[in-house]
């Protein structure tokens, strides 16, 4: 039986009053980052939980360093949350949102690129805008660097900070191979002569798809509509050559397509047991940091492709509910400072390019990364050429399922 509707009273409208005042009050008190000197004395005693990918032992020691400084720079207690994929971090705060949960948030900071971005900001999950006010943001170079306002061809908007830049490289054996295939098609060429000795991790890992993605651009017969939504495109025309080239390479690969490594640490480990010969990366200068850190023989060595490689930057998100808004965005800024950019690019530690304008530094700061022995393995910015942008996130979510209902294997 259905229950009457109690009567409106006054101290309904009264406590119904002083929830929107109370809202309003949130809202009023959120954290401006324009205001640095409030938001670096608010951030002190926080606790950051930042949501990063935990594949990678250097990627981790890394964010221990940073924890480790900004708790004695700041006061600030970073928490690094350990994800396989950022799709569930993404997960989390729609749940967070679709639950009520406006406010004191599980998550201050996420690393997030592409098309989990794209959800984020499409869901309206993102706080800010933020990143081009924290004082760092001022030692960047974002017209000559558009990959630091454009995320994927989506609009940055302010929702996130870039902390390094990353190109696709390949890596091979000098001791076995004398001369890497330049282009996609001359990588089958060199499969078929020599199968079983190249793979890629298996999608959705970020790897594998960015490899579709970098074969889709070489064999597409026209790469516009790739930069806007796939649904404004015929995608079984511009995706064909895709398909009908991986028909032909699956059956070459390590294990015959069989299984795939899992990540790119996996796909490292194949080449350091001497199972592959080619391998695919996001950082130029991973191999080099895999030779210092005796994970590589001294003998690889990197290269690009003829026609250019994607290139992105990765970015730092604060979800709109995070507790610790002022916190994450101290995190943030030092991640960007020119003691952790240099830290980054050092080979020993990550090898990763810099979101910095060198010549906006002062020369001390300048000459951190001058100083900087990049490694036997890393190319130089001239060889790098310009990096290819990003398609749009839907192609990448589309390529990925189409992937796995046509060479998908038990993960």
């Amino acid at each position: 039986m259905r229950q009457p509707t109690p009567p409106f009273s006054a101290a309904l409208a009264g406590g119904l009053l002083a929830g929107l005042l109370g809202q309003a009050a949130v809202a009023q008190t959120a954290p401006d980052p324009a205001d640095w000197d409030q938001v670096v004395a608010s951030a002190e005693g926080q606790t950051v939980y930042w949501n990063a990918w935990g594949g990678n032992p250097q990627v981790n020691a890394f964010i221990q360093w940073t924890a480790d400084e900004v708790q004695d720079r700041f006061g600030i207690a970073l928490e690094h949350v350990k994800l396989s994929d950022a799709a569930s971090a993404v997960t989390t705060v729609l749940n967070e949102k679709s639950a009520g949960r406006d406010t004191g948030g599980s998550i201050d900071l996420i690393w997030i690129n592409g098309e989990n971005f794209a959800a984020m900001k499409r869901n309206d999950l993102l706080f800010g805008p933020w990143s081009e006010a924290i004082p760092n943001w001022q030692l960047t170079d974002p017209a000559e660097n558009t990959a630091l306002t454009s995320d994927f061809t989506v609009p940055v908007d302010g929702l996130e900070a870039p902390w390094s830049m990353a190109q696709v490289v390949f890596y091979y054996d000098s001791a076995d191979i004398d001369t890497p295939p330049a282009t996609i098609p001359g990588l089958l060429d060199w499969a078929r002569a020599h199968p079983g000795r190249f793979t890629y991790p298996q999608p959705p890992d970020f790897l594998g798809s960015t490899f579709l993605k970098q074969a889709l651009l070489e064999l597409a017969t026209e790469t516009d509509p790739l930069y806007a939504p796939v649904d404004e495109a015929d995608y079984a025309a511009i995706s064909a050559p895709l398909w009908d080239y991986l028909e032909e390479l699956t059956p070459l690969l390590w294990r015959q397509g069989q299984a795939y490594p899992q990540t790119g640490p996996a796909q490292r480990q194949l080449v350091a047991d001497d199972e592959i010969d080619i391998a695919i990366s996001f950082n130029p200068g991973e191999a080099s940091a895999a030779i210092a850190n005796y994970e590589l023989p001294e003998t690889v060595r990197s290269f690009v492709l003829e026609g250019g490689t994607i290139g992105n930057a990765s970015f730092l998100a604060i979800p709109f509910n995070a507790n610790a808004k002022e916190g994450a965005m101290v995190v943030a800024n030092f991640l960007m400072s020119p003691e952790a950019q240099a830290r980054a690019q050092d080979p020993d530690i990550l090898g990763v390019g810099t979101v910095l304008d060198l010549d906006k530094l002062e020369a001390p700061d300048r000459a951190r990364f001058e100083e900087l022995t990049l490694g036997v393995a890393t190319l130089s910015t001239e060889e790098l050429g310009t990096p290819l942008p990003e398609p749009h996130p839907s192609w990448m979510e589309r390529i990925e399922e189409d992937w796995e209902s046509r060479y998908g294997v038990a993960r």
